[in-house]
């Protein structure tokens, strides 16, 4: 074995990297070293000898300076470390998607099985937003005292206890407590999730619309079984059942895949450094104090509240102002369709003209679609025009969250995204049950007057956000 063997020569210092040399022999003649030795101007005796064995036995220093070869294998263990981790994640998105759509197509079954008007069955909606903004307030210190890890097993865990007490159809306020632990648990995983994609420096970008794309999946898929069952009578409420499954599965990934460690911990598997924190500081304090997470927060609060709102009332909508069928549910299905079709498709137009302007570009076609569903009375022109209103919508949180890591500062960066995260999540809650208090006092028809007010103060809201400021690391 060649030791680190220093030699010095007018004031210039020669170091030799320790390499194993398995067949290397110490049968070298004197007279070799010493000729090494004074054509190579190297004053230490024994780092001449170093260098001369590995001279006579065909070493080449230069190489064994280079990086292994083993580092490629290590990036494609880190590739394969990266999508293991990062499918986990849209699994845990799909299922958070299932359960954000349920709603739209039940809520007729709701008001007929527990005998209450809009005002009363908005209430859901109320609790819902609680549990989130909750959630979305108690995420950082969750995060910092059990990790993120543990914060998204535990959530899931809960949601299983949430759909148990679903599935029995048993009173309205024990419903209402429910949707409260929904809201809650939702918002931690979402913001878990949500940030740390958004802290990864390799395609984070790309990484968000399809992590994204993946809520949109689980948005699709649950209307079309819940307007089956929405259609029994009496086993309306056997839905949560197939739901508070999913999350048995989903629970048992999140634990076979993070096994409950911090996000540092799992980053570094992939090759990622979490971002510095200053532990001195309350990042929860400087979060409060920044301005900027506080206009992409209300941003997503209203953004995520159309979503959600649109996916949600338009069955009702449909129901009783297009005549349509017990399958007007499937509506619903055609909207989050598209928005996660519109979450991967339009990636391309978005770096093609800029995300700043793809916002715009979207939320302009938005308020046109929304203002044909307000005034042409045909449910199948209706019914394309929420598709596209989907399409439209879905890039515009991912794109909200990728400007995010622009002007917000980095080591603030998984607690703001989280933060905002989960008041998009609150805004699925907020604006539902706003639109269920107009209901009930102007009738359905004040929905679609209400989503074009709310998209118009979109727009404005993206215009006073600033431009960006950092370039992401």
């Amino acid at each position: 074995r060649a030791e680190f063997l220093r030699g010095t020569n007018d004031g210039h210092d020669v170091v030799l990297d320790a390499v194993e040399l398995s067949d290397l022999t110490t049968k070298v003649a004197q007279g070799s070293s010493t000729a090494v030795h004074a054509a190579s101007g190297i004053a230490d005796p024994e780092a001449a000898t170093a260098l001369s064995q590995s001279s006579s036995r065909g070493v080449n220093l230069e190489a064994i300076q280079q990086p292994a070869s083993v580092d490629a294998s290590l990036q494609a263990v880190h590739r394969r470390k990266s999508l293991i981790h990062f499918s986990a994640l849209c699994v845990c998105l799909f299922v958070n998607g299932w359960n954000d759509a349920t709603t739209g197509p039940m809520l007729p079954r709701i008001q007929e099985n527990y005998h209450i008007g809009f005002a009363v069955v908005s209430l859901i909606f109320v609790f819902n937003a609680i549990g989130y903004l909750a959630g979305a307030f108690v995420n950082v210190f969750l995060t910092d005292k059990f990790g993120f890890g543990k914060v998204l097993y535990i959530g899931s865990l809960c949601q299983i206890g949430a759909y148990a007490m679903l599935a029995p159809a048993g009173p309205y306020p024990l419903m209402c407590f429910a949707y409260f632990v929904i809201g809650f648990t939702l918002a931690i995983q979402a913001a878990q999730a949500t940030g740390y994609v958004a802290s990864l420096k390799k395609d984070s970008n790309a990484k968000m619309g399809f992590l994204h794309g993946s809520y949109g999946l689980g948005a699709l898929l649950s209307p079309l079984v819940a307007t089956e069952f929405a259609k029994s009578p009496r086993h309306w409420s056997f839905h949560y059942i197939i739901s508070a499954a999913l999350y048995v599965a989903n629970t048992a990934l999140l634990w076979a895949i993070f096994r409950g460690r911090r996000q540092e911990e799992i980053m570094e598997e992939e090759g990622e450094t979490a971002s510095d924190t200053d532990g001195n500081l309350n990042k929860f304090r400087q979060m409060i104090a920044n301005k900027d997470v506080h206009m992409l927060s209300i941003f997503a609060l209203i953004y995520v509240g159309i979503e959600v709102t649109v996916g949600g009332w338009t069955v009702t909508y449909i129901l009783e102002k297009r005549s349509g069928s017990s399958n007007a549910g499937y509506i619903s299905s055609g909207f989050f369709g598209g928005l996660m079709l519109g979450r991967i498709l339009l990636l391309w137009l978005n770096k093609k003209i800029g995300e700043r302007r793809a916002v715009f570009l979207y939320a302009v076609l938005v308020i046109g679609l929304e203002v044909t569903v307000w005034v042409v009375p045909s449910l199948i022109e209706n019914a394309v025009a929420v598709a596209f209103v989907g399409l439209l919508l879905g890039p515009m949180f991912p794109i909200l969250i990728n400007h995010s890591t622009t002007i917000l500062p980095r080591w603030l960066l998984t607690a703001c995204a989280g933060y905002i995260a989960g008041a998009g999540q609150a805004g699925s809650a907020v604006l539902p049950f706003i639109t269920g208090l107009l209901a009930s006092k102007f009738g359905i028809t004040s929905l679609p007057p209400f989503i074009v007010s709310m998209m118009s103060t979109l727009l404005v809201l993206w215009a006073l956000i600033p431009r960006a400021r950092y370039v992401p690391t």
